[in-house]
């Protein structure tokens, strides 16, 4: 089973996320997997990504929202993240903003590592010295290094 450091793309970290609204942050994340060749059929895996944001939230709270799908539309499992300083509304659990933006994608046939993914990233994020540490990063081997840390 992979951790989270080795699925985390080395250049799928954008600290300083533009946009400011949920699905507008979802296409600027999904972006960096199309440009990696990660994603075969775009259109696809954004609208499983959107269908799975309306059925439940996945702002977890904390100022952390994790979307993910796991479609055909994907090649391999892969890991972006995005932090944005204003925050942005995911529908939280606790009604708070998220500035910390995890995007798992993984292929159809990766149920098990996709769930284990899903857990392993939420248990990381419900330690709020990684949180800080995330939210503090000076650029993308803090983020890289604060999840080898943490995992």
């Amino acid at each position: 089973m992979q951790k989270i450091s080795e699925i985390l793309l080395n250049d799928g970290i954008m600290l300083d996320i533009k946009s400011e609204e949920k699905v507008a942050v979802i296409k600027e994340l999904t972006q960096i997997l199309i440009d990696k060749n990660i994603i075969a059929d775009p259109e696809a895996f954004f609208d499983a990504v959107l269908k799975r944001e309306n059925m439940e939230s996945t702002g977890i709270g904390l100022g952390v929202a994790i979307p993910h799908a796991r479609t055909g539309a994907v090649k391999n499992i892969a890991v972006v993240f995005g932090r944005s300083p204003k925050g942005v509304d995911f529908s939280s659990l606790d009604g708070q903003p998220s500035n910390l933006i995890f995007l798992i994608a993984a292929p159809e046939d990766k149920k098990t590592e996709y769930i284990m993914t899903l857990a392993r990233l939420s248990k990381l994020l419900r330690k709020s010295e990684a949180r800080t540490r995330l939210l503090n990063a000076q650029n993308p081997q803090e983020v890289i290094q604060t999840v080898i840390d943490y995992e």
